[in-house]
C-alpha cells in the first residue's frame, strides 16, 4: 500500500494541549519526587491527554542513555545515576494517583552488570506493596542479551513484559543503536519460555523507510515468538538531528494493520497514528488476559 509523500504534518496527526488541573498536579509531583517520565522525555505526542487522565510511563535509572538511536529524543552519554531510593519513589507516586494500571520503563544502562535489573525488580514490588491491586507493567531494554538480567524481572512477577522491537528487520541496524533484531525476539521467546504465564508486548514504529511487506514480516516475527500484544505508531521525528520521516500512514492503513495483526493471532493489536507503546495500557492489558 502507497503512503502519503513527506510534506508537512497530515491532519490526523493534530493533537489537542490539555493542561487542566491533572496535568498540573502530576508535573508538580513528578517534580517534587524527582522522578522521570518518558511521556516528557522522549517527547510523546500524547502527553497532555494522558497525564489529564492521570496515566504517565515512569522511567526509572536516570534520564541518560548509553545509547544513542537515531530516532528517539532520551538523552544520550554516561549515566551518573543509580538512585536504590527510586522505586520506592516511583510506588508512592502511583499510589497518589491511584493507579490501576502502572507502566515502568528505562534508559538502556550498558554500564550496569545487570542492566538496571535489580531497580525494575525492585520497583514492581515497591508498587505490589502499596498497590496490591494494580496491574504492573516493565518496558524493559535488552540487558544485552543476558538472560540472568531478565530473570531477575521476571521473578518480581510484572503483569505485561514489554520489550520494543522498533522498527523492521532490514532498518534495524540503522534505526537501533547496538540493539539487535533478532536478540529482540530472542528475548521476547525466553520470557515466554521462563514465565510462560506473563503476556509479552512488542511496539514498531512506521515511517522510517520500511514498506508494507516489512511491516508483515515484522508482525509474522513476533509471532513466531508467540507475543501477545503489538503495538503501532507513527514515526514522529524528535529533532532535526534524529532520523526524517520518509511518509506518513493514514489512520486507514493503520486500522488496516490492526485488522492484519488479529487474523496473525495477536490478543490485542493498538494501530495508530499517536499510538505508543504505553498508550491505552490497560485497555491492553485486559484484553491480553481475557483472551
Amino acid at each position: 500500500m502507497a503512503t502519503q509523500p513527506i510534506e508537512r504534518k497530515p491532519e490526523w496527526l493534530k493533537i489537542k494541549l490539555t493542561t487542566g488541573e491533572n496535568y498540573k498536579e502530576l508535573k508538580n509531583m513528578m517534580r517534587t519526587k524527582t522522578l522521570h517520565t518518558v511521556c516528557e522525555e522522549a517527547k510523546c505526542p500524547n502527553i497532555h491527554e494522558c497525564w489529564a487522565n492521570r496515566t504517565a510511563t515512569f522511567m526509572i535509572l536516570g534520564d541518560i542513555c548509553t545509547r544513542a538511536c537515531r530516532f528517539c529524543a532520551v538523552k544520550t552519554g554516561l549515566p551518573t545515576e543509580l538512585d536504590w531510593q527510586e522505586p520506592e519513589r516511583v510506588a508512592e507516586a502511583a499510589e497518589q494517583m491511584n493507579l490501576r494500571h502502572v507502566v515502568v520503563t528505562s534508559v538502556a544502562r550498558d554500564d550496569l552488570q545487570d542492566g538496571g535489573a535489580a531497580i525494575f525488580a525492585a520497583t514492581i514490588r515497591a508498587i505490589r506493596k502499596r498497590l496490591p491491586m494494580a496491574s504492573v507493567e516493565v518496558l524493559i531494554p535488552d540487558f544485552q542479551g543476558d538472560q540472568a538480567s531478565l530473570q531477575v524481572v521476571l521473578d518480581a512477577k510484572p503483569d505485561i513484559m514489554n520489550h520494543n522491537i522498533e522498527t523492521v528487520e532490514r532498518l534495524s541496524d540503522r534505526v537501533r543503536s547496538k540493539a539487535k533484531y533478532r536478540r529482540s525476539l530472542e528475548l521476547l521467546q525466553r520470557s515466554k519460555r521462563l514465565a510462560p504465564g506473563i503476556p509479552t508486548k512488542s511496539s514498531i514504529m512506521l515511517g522510517v523507510g520500511e514498506d508494507w511487506s516489512d511491516i508483515l514480516q515484522t508482525m509474522d516475527d513476533l509471532r513466531e515468538v508467540d507475543c501477545d500484544i503489538m503495538t503501532i505508531g507513527q514515526y514522529l521525528q524528535p529533532s532535526l538531528q534524529h532520523l526524517p520521516v520518509k511518509a506518513y500512514y493514514t489512520p486507514e492503513q493503520f486500522a488496516t494493520l490492526k485488522e492484519e495483526g488479529m487474523k496473525r493471532g495477536f490478543r490485542h493489536v493498538e494501530s495508530g497514528p499517536l499510538v505508543r507503546s504505553s498508550y491505552h495500557a490497560h485497555e491492553q492489558v485486559q484484553s491480553a488476559h481475557q483472551s
